[in-house]
């Protein structure tokens, strides 16, 4: 006979002054601990109905009015009886009413994401809706938030349920024709095909990761070309303030500058960066060297070049940027079309930009988001984690091996190779999800979560 859970306690809104703070309580116990804390409030409160109460000390001095709300399991967000007191925002009070709480032997502190686990463990949600939580609350882009919102909404959950629901489908036909193939004869029967179509969803499903990522973290471009190339300027105008010095005298940057932007709800870090050249002083040979590091970590780079730069000299240039996708532009092109200049980049359809003027920055920034989203919006994107996108790979192995042996081996590999598929996809899901990697995911979470 397993005993009950320990009831949770803990601050569900930041350790800071505010209008409001939110104790939680999760468990059990949680009605008669919240009642402790409002003795005002029925013994049998309505779920879902907010009360005005008083929250009192143990010798039943009042310390605050606030709204008390129960929810009853398994109607709630942790499948838990759950109940919230919502109190003056005041750090102090707060921790008071959760040192209380605390004095019940039934009540324990919770731990980071804790709540969310027991969402999990109590089936109200899977483990990618249960991730979704966290993305939600670390996302600073619109993107971000647009993405976890969806993947919290199940859309992620959806995909990979109709990869799985077929996946176990088959695993199943298949260990039935090898344990009891007169019961089970033809289940086996167009196996190769059911094998290769979910091997190709598993592989859309991989494809993800790098937008995903994008989401996630944000994107790195970096200007970067030859000094003087108006690289500073162009800087200031796509970040929207004098962020860099601009001087005509070259190498003007001699570090690398980094500015936060949202384009289309995408977050982008821009880096400014040194400008490259022979015969640079130490301290600007120092950017330059840092310039170098900048352009191996990077989504895209922007080449800028100045108006007299030739075809032979940009191809010079972008040897620096090795194998980092590298966007040619032609800055100051106010200048260029004073010096007479006229599509100095050669024939592949460059941009000229100025941001003097703001010419051409509009274009620039658009085709900065096509280069590194391609189509779509931003925010419609699974937001497919490194490790979704580990368990998606090894999935995807093991059923071009299965794929394989339908063909050149026997029923009992690809059966085998079938059933491992599952079991790297069900680490997604949650279905197969160990103690140890629960523990990883859940750590990254805010207690209160």
């Amino acid at each position: 006979m397993t005993s009950s859970p320990a009831t949770l306690a803990a601050l569900a809104t930041a350790p800071a002054a505010g209008a409001v703070g939110i104790l939680r309580l999760s468990g059990p116990a949680a009605l008669e601990v919240g009642r402790l804390l409002a003795p005002g409030v029925p013994a049998a409160p309505t779920p879902r109905h907010a009360y005005l109460a008083s929250f009192v000390d143990a010798t039943g001095g009042v310390l605050d009015e606030g709204l008390f709300l129960f929810f009853r399991a398994p109607q709630s967000f942790t499948g838990e009886d759950v109940v919230e007191l919502q109190a003056h925002g005041s750090p102090r009070l707060l921790h008071m009413l959760l040192a209380r709480a605390l004095e019940h032997p039934a009540v324990r502190p919770a731990g980071p994401g804790e709540f969310t686990r027991r969402a999990f463990l109590n089936g109200r949600i899977d483990l990618t809706r249960a991730e979704a939580v966290a993305d939600l609350v670390a996302a600073d882009s619109e993107a971000a938030v647009r993405a976890a919102a969806a993947g919290l909404a199940g859309s992620l959950a959806t995909r990979v349920r109709a990869l799985e629901e077929p996946l176990r489908s088959l695993h199943a036909d298949l260990e039935g024709v090898l344990n009891f193939p007169e019961e089970a004869e033809g289940a086996d029967e167009g196996a190769d095909a059911r094998v290769s179509g979910l091997r190709a969803a598993a592989e859309a499903l991989l494809a993800e990761v790098g937008r995903g990522r994008l989401v996630r973290r944000g994107a790195r471009v970096a200007l970067f070309g030859p000094v003087n190339a108006g690289k500073s300027t162009l800087f200031n105008r796509l970040v929207g303030e004098e962020r860099a010095l601009v001087d005509e005298e070259p190498g003007t940057t001699r570090d690398v500058l980094e500015a936060r932007v949202e384009w289309d709800g995408l977050g982008v870090t821009l880096l400014d960066t040194a400008g490259l050249r022979e015969a640079p002083g130490r301290v600007e040979a120092l950017g330059i060297a840092r310039t170098r590091e900048v352009l191996a970590t990077v989504d895209l780079a922007v080449l800028v070049l100045p108006p007299e730069a030739g075809e032979a000299e940009a191809q010079r240039w972008l040897l620096e940027a090795g194998a980092t996708a590298v966007l040619r532009v032609a800055g100051k092109c106010d200048v260029g079309r004073a010096l007479g200049v006229v599509d100095n980049l050669g024939t592949d359809g460059e941009l000229s930009v100025s941001g003097l003027t703001g010419e051409g920055v509009e274009l620039l920034r658009s085709t900065v988001l096509s280069r590194l989203w391609g189509g779509g919006a931003p925010a419609a994107v699974a937001l497919v984690s490194e490790r979704h996108a580990d368990a998606l790979r090894r999935t995807a192995e093991a059923l071009g091996r299965a794929e394989s042996a339908c063909r050149f081996s026997t029923l009992e590999v690809v059966s085998g190779e079938v059933g491992l598929a599952l079991e790297c996809l069900g680490e997604v899901s949650g279905t197969s999800a160990s103690e140890a990697l629960l523990d990883a995911i859940f750590q990254r979470f805010c207690i209160g979560k």
